[in-house]
């Protein structure tokens, strides 16, 4: 009775464990859900404003910044074709928005410091001396280097 008795205590305290170890596991891992959440909100914040502050750039027609918002690497895809940063600064020259608004914005995490921004850019402006109004789907693809956000990828595709 006595061996059946401490079996039966061992039994329950493994079960005990096991359930409070399974629990605080669970604990732990929505926690670490949660905080990846919570680093993915500022990480997609961040990734936002940068791509605003880019056509912001190209509204206020300050090409430095948006020059300095583009990775040296970068690589921008439309009707054209594929281009350089040299390639997209030289074409941005008499280029300016007046007006824009980004619709349907969703962000995809790439990983801890770089992310895929896309939405539908309606926007009205002046290319060489000509008004334009246009709708375009757009994603681009910013990350973290050294301190600062930088776009890497970006693709405008006309809408319809």
């Amino acid at each position: 009775m006595k061996i059946a008795f401490a079996r039966l205590v061992v039994t329950a305290t493994a079960l005990s464990s096991a359930v409070w170890f399974g629990f605080g596991i669970s604990l732990a891992t929505a926690q670490s859900s949660e905080e990846s959440n919570q680093n993915r909100s500022v990480i997609e914040q961040q990734i936002v404003a940068k791509e605003r502050e880019g056509l912001e750039a190209l509204r206020t027609g300050d090409l430095t910044h948006f020059g300095d918002l583009t990775a040296e690497d970068a690589v921008f895809v439309d009707a054209q074709g594929p281009a350089t940063k040299a390639e997209v600064l030289k074409h941005v020259v008499g280029f300016r928005i007046t007006e824009y608004s980004m619709d349907n914005t969703e962000f995809r995490a790439i990983s801890a410091n770089t992310g895929l921004v896309t939405y539908k850019l309606t926007e009205k402006g002046v290319s060489h001396g000509k008004e334009f109004a246009a709708q375009a789907y757009v994603s681009s693809i910013w990350t973290e280097r050294n301190g600062k956000w930088v776009c890497l990828f970006s693709q405008e595709t006309a809408a319809r």
